[in-house]
């Protein structure tokens, strides 16, 4: 393997770890190399695993020694959100409520990631329990943006997006409630992927909203997040709203080309107020690039979509405030007692006060009200109407078209704090991305481009449920002709 060890894409490194042309502990050296030379500047990751990750490595430089395959993931360093549980390692979703918190199992996903050969580098940052644009709600400090230390990842899982575009780890894993991988993927300059919901089991991931959430990877290649959804999803007994079906293959079709598929640009959504001049740009070129590849591309009308912000901050929060009523000082974490005389419900008051942010506590009271008696119909149960309307459009717009086209956020990477005394206008980065959500459909970001300013724009290419083969193959064409986009600043000689 030549060229500097953190630029590796994820498959050529398992590639010659499984063939013993590199080890997997001198991958993840100069994977630690390259954080200890830029986390500080950062800021991705909440613990970096250094000791475990270096026992992981050693045991598939084992395997490979005794002539086993480790897998097709072998000796791939990985960046783990910290709202996926990892057994006897601190999980705490960036909250002071879950801080020093170790679950005794881990998730799903994580476990097929080590079984897959992947090797577990951090847990990453994150808005805390995934509610943010920007990951400035984390209690341990925000992440900063390996394009521009000034500026924010995006979020909620920025710490990941970061980890990726700095060259810390080739891939990572985040959650996508309502556009938490895609929309910092596209402000860090990388892929994200949301899946069809169910398709990856949500098993070990602490619930945010549980109808909505979903794992994803980031990835610095389409090939190499076609590479770890492949190796994460499928069937899991232990998640009741995992798919029971064969899961689709992400990197079956990666170099067949775009030739004869139907792409229907989202008018609503590249044509929405508020999205800047130079996104929409990027999102025609890479209409006009993949109608140059030999798809038919047109316009498309999906008119529920521009509603799915609206829908979204009341059946999200509804569901968060259902799913943080178990912490309470009594199950996990945090215990902030009542003092003499005290009953259990000045515990209660005074841990969640203590223990829960600004965000998350404004969001549970949205959603406590939405689902109080006399509002429930007007509010949760019309935000119900209007996801019905966003599934039923998606699908009249799918007869006609294979793949969907649309920009993933509405601007470049925004300077830290700008938006923090502004939640309507934090909200709104998450326009483009909600919808898929809200239908359960599979979306994904990919880098094409900067804007004015130099920044990473991504463009949202989204597919009907279990089309996630379809939606990689139209991925990699846009990656081939995507102009080139400058590295971060954290310098190879910096780490030697």
């Amino acid at each position: 393997m030549t060229g500097p060890g953190h630029l590796r894409s994820a498959v050529d490194i398992a590639a010659a770890v499984r063939k013993g042309e590199i080890s997997a502990a001198e991958v993840l050296e100069r994977h630690l190399a390259r954080v200890g030379a830029g986390e500080s500047g950062v800021h991705a990751f909440n613990l970096v695993l250094t000791d475990e990750a270096r026992r992981q490595a050693a045991a598939i430089d084992a395997a490979v020694a005794a002539g086993k395959d480790p897998g097709p993931l072998a000796g791939v360093p990985i960046a783990l959100k910290d709202n996926l549980c990892t057994r006897g390692i601190p999980t705490t979703c960036s909250s002071r409520i879950l801080e020093g918190w170790k679950p005794p199992y881990d998730a799903t996903v994580v476990e097929r990631l080590a079984a897959a050969g992947a090797v577990a580098i951090g847990k990453t940052n994150l808005d805390e329990f995934a509610m943010g644009s920007s990951t400035e709600n984390s209690a341990f400090g925000p992440t900063r943006n390996p394009h521009d230390l000034e500026r924010v990842p995006g979020g909620s899982s920025g710490g990941s997006a970061a980890a990726v575009a700095a060259g810390f780890a080739p891939v990572a894993l985040g959650s996508d409630t309502g556009g938490s991988v895609r929309q910092p993927a596209a402000l860090c300059g990388v892929v994200g992927v949301k899946p069809t919901y169910g398709l990856v089991s949500r098993y070990g991931l602490i619930a945010f909203a549980s109808s909505l959430d979903q794992i994803g990877p980031f990835a610095r290649t389409v090939e190499d997040a076609a590479a770890v959804l492949d190796a994460i999803s499928g069937p899991d007994r232990r998640d009741s709203t995992s798919l029971r079906e064969p899961p689709p293959l992400a990197s079956e079709r990666l170099k067949t080309g775009v030739d004869g598929l139907r792409i229907g640009v989202v008018s609503e959504l590249a044509g929405a107020e508020g999205i800047s001049p130079d996104v929409v740009a990027r999102t025609r070129e890479a209409a006009e690039a993949l109608s140059a590849a030999g798809a038919k591309v047109e316009e498309v009308s999906v008119p529920a979509a521009m509603y799915g912000l609206s829908a979204y901050y009341l059946i999200a929060p509804a569901e968060a405030s259902s799913n943080l009523a178990r912490y309470d000082g009594v199950r996990y974490g945090l215990r902030v007692e009542g003092g003499p005389g005290a009953d259990v419900t000045e515990m209660y008051l005074r841990t969640r006060s203590a223990g829960f942010g600004a965000e998350v506590k404004r969001r549970i009271m949205l959603g406590t009200y939405a689902l109080s008696a006399g509002y429930y119909d007007a509010y949760y149960g019309k935000a119900q109407q209007v996801r019905t309307l966003i599934i039923r459009d998606f699908e009249t717009a799918y007869r006609d078209f294979d793949i969907l086209l649309g920009p993933t956020a509405p601007g470049t990477a925004f300077p830290l704090g700008a938006k923090t005394s502004d939640p309507l206008a934090m909200y709104l980065n998450d326009v483009c991305t909600i919808p898929s959500n809200l239908a359960g459909h599979p979306a994904m970001s990919v880098p094409f481009g900067t804007g004015d300013d130099g920044l990473p724009i991504g463009v949202q290419v989204l597919a009907p449920a279990l089309g996630e083969t379809t939606m990689f193959q139209v991925a990699a064409a846009l990656e081939g002709a995507a102009p080139p986009l400058a590295e971060p600043g954290i310098t190879e000689e910096a780490v030697r």
